[in-house]
């Protein structure tokens, strides 16, 4: 009967699997393979094996003195995408904080109405909601508009364009990825552990540091992960707010297979980009404790 019963679980599980397997691990398997062959002069690849694009990804190639030196344009967009990624999940977090915790201590009959108002830009396309925010922080814009005629600023403030409007974009866009797991998590705090607290003297900054912090520590960690994983591979918002001078490695990989035409470069770059999410998931399941139970 076990052994039935196995069977018909994998049966059952099968058509799900064979959709998994060609439509996520296989374009996967096609980027690996490509970012191991070798780029020809029309473009595209020759099928010949070659470690050129993953030594693209931090090293170029000098063909005066022929020596490698570290790819400083590479680098600093690498770091530029986790830098951002980072600010954009610590925004995140400062921000939907407090909201999460008024929503979770809202009487139950409103909740729903202000979980409603937060998946309301959900409902707007991605792209929609970023030019936004580019009508807000433009030159010509709202924000300057404002403050010009307010006689705060003799000169539009210069935001578009830089590192600044792609973080406040990115933190506008994944602002409820961060809230809704906090919430869930709030929800289900034990406020009788909050009055304990304050019953035994502690302040409410070292009750919310000792108590309240470690329980929804689960919340945290998700939304965070929820946050920092597509902002890492954001391609529209710094394309709109960011321009061309301020790319993130999602832009950078569609200039490779694109204008670039350097294919093996552009799969190297996308595999990099999936182990550095795979680091980050990794980090959230040791975190959780997740690996710890008796399945793994």
């Amino acid at each position: 009967m076990e052994r039935r019963s196995a069977r018909n679980g994998w049966l059952l599980s099968m058509p799900a699997l064979v959709v998994l397997l060609f439509a996520a691990v296989g374009p996967l398997f096609i980027l690996l393979v490509y970012s191991f062959l070798t780029r020809n002069d029309a473009g595209t690849v020759t099928w010949a094996f070659s470690t050129d694009g993953w030594v693209s990804v931090l090293f170029t190639y000098d063909i005066f003195d022929e020596a490698y030196r570290l790819a400083d344009a590479h680098l600093a967009i690498l770091w530029r995408s986790v830098w951002l990624s980072l600010m954009t999940t610590f925004i995140t977090f400062v921000l939907g904080f407090p909201t999460a915790w008024f929503i979770a201590t809202r009487p139950p009959q409103a909740r729903a109405l202000w979980l409603f108002l937060i998946t309301i830009p959900f409902w707007t396309n991605i792209l929609i909601r970023t030019f936004a925010i580019n009508e807000i922080i433009r030159n010509e814009g709202v924000l300057n508009t404002v403050l010009l005629r307010l006689g705060l600023i003799e000169a539009p403030l210069q935001i578009i364009y830089t590192d600044l409007a792609v973080l406040i974009g990115m933190a506008y866009v994944y602002l409820p990825l961060m809230v809704l797991p906090l919430y869930a998590a709030i929800d289900r705090f034990d406020m009788r552990l909050m009055e304990a607290g304050y019953d035994l003297y502690a302040s409410r900054w070292r009750a919310l540091r000792s108590i309240v912090l470690p329980i929804v520590r689960p919340g945290i960690i998700a939304g965070s992960i929820l946050v920092f994983v597509p902002s890492l591979g954001a391609y529209v918002t710094p394309r709109v707010l960011g321009g061309g001078r301020n790319m993130m490695i999602g832009n950078f990989i569609e200039l490779q297979f694109l204008q670039g035409r350097n294919w093996p470069l552009g799969a190297a770059l996308s595999m990099t980009l999936l182990l550095i999410v795979a680091l980050a998931l990794m980090a959230y399941i040791r975190a959780t404790g997740q690996g710890r139970g008796p399945h793994g």
